[in-house]
């Protein structure tokens, strides 16, 4: 079980009972600005990704499952995992929090620990965030858990559907030097 920056609530890794979960998340006033609801099909291929990345010890990413602090109830979901971005190899973050418990700082805090949990890696210097420009509450979680706005981008998600988001970038190694052999360096491979 992994604590979360804020003793608020915990991230703890995926497991095959949080289906549940990810239909709960699945809910169209989540996936709006994703492109609207999977298919029952969609959420178990994903659910069976989430597991898989769950139980790789790889460095390639892990899901988690929010819950309180104070409860064991699981009230969202949030993980990293790894993208090829502009020529670089990244970590990507994602979040969804449950209606009814959005707006108290449950997304920010849990955001806070999945970049410590991608820093504990070692592999990417970077960890990135492309929330829609529309959505303002998942904007305001990057910029409080400290991510730096990159600017806008065209991004394919769901595959086939276009997405005008909004690049965020957190540095996980901030004391690291931006010398062109550093891993991720903005310089590096060119």
């Amino acid at each position: 079980m992994e604590r979360a920056a804020s003793s608020s609530v915990r991230i703890e890794p995926w497991s095959d009972a949080d289906l549940e979960l990810l239909r709960r998340a699945n809910a169209p006033e989540l996936m709006d600005h994703l492109g609207g609801p999977e298919t029952e099909e969609q959420l178990i291929t994903r659910h069976e990704r989430y597991v898989a990345m769950s139980a790789d010890r790889t460095g390639a990413g892990r899901m988690f499952r929010i819950t309180l602090a104070d409860g064991d109830e699981a009230v969202g979901t949030i993980g990293f995992w790894e993208r090829t971005w502009q020529g670089r190899e990244v970590y990507e973050t994602g979040w969804s929090v449950l209606p009814g418990y959005q707006g108290l700082g449950i997304a920010t805090a849990a955001t806070t620990a999945v970049a410590e949990q991608a820093r504990t890696e070692h592999k990417h210097r970077y960890l990135h965030a492309y929330p829609s420009v529309d959505n303002g509450a998942s904007n305001a979680v990057c910029r409080k858990a400290g991510f730096t706005l990159v600017g806008e981008c065209d991004f394919e998600y769901p595959p086939g559907h276009a997405l005008l988001t909004n690049n965020w970038q957190l540095d996980l190694a901030p004391d690291a030097s931006d010398a062109p052999n550093a891993p991720d360096a903005p310089d590096a491979g060119r």
